[in-house]
């Protein structure tokens, strides 16, 4: 991740839909396997998507369920939770010219961050909203 890029947190469907197609092609396998965990600045524990693109490095806020709930409903994913070979071809020939697309191989390292450094443009969100 590039320490110079601005840093948001942001609900999947509140991202642009060219963001969203976007982290389809870097995790046509589904979001749950590959969601990180950190701390808010409320303290409270939140699991994420990264995504980085060319301008910004995101935090897609979801748990596993929402993760799973999104692959699920989305139709452009199959019934085993892949992505169709018919939108894969599609969102890459749209933006074969961008350089976005390579940006989380390091976010392994990731494991436990502070949300200080990035915007939450989400600010009445409430963590536990739709915990059952």
């Amino acid at each position: 991740m590039n320490a110079n890029k601005p840093r948001v947190i942001k609900d999947y469907d509140k991202l642009d839909p060219e963001i969203q197609e976007k982290i389809k092609l870097e995790y046509p396998s589904g979001y749950s396997e590959n969601l990180i965990y950190f701390t808010n600045k409320d303290g409270k524990r939140v699991s994420a998507l990264p995504f980085e693109t060319e301008d910004k490095y995101y935090l897609v806020r979801m748990t596993i369920y929402e993760a799973e709930k999104i692959i699920e409903e989305d139709d452009d994913y199959d019934s085993t939770g892949s992505l169709k070979d018919s939108a894969k071809e599609e969102y890459e020939n749209k933006y074969a010219d961008d350089d976005i697309l390579a940006g989380t191989d390091d976010v392994d390292e990731i494991d436990d961050v502070a949300d200080d450094d990035f915007d939450d443009d989400d600010d009445d969100f409430d963590d536990d909203a739709d915990e059952d």
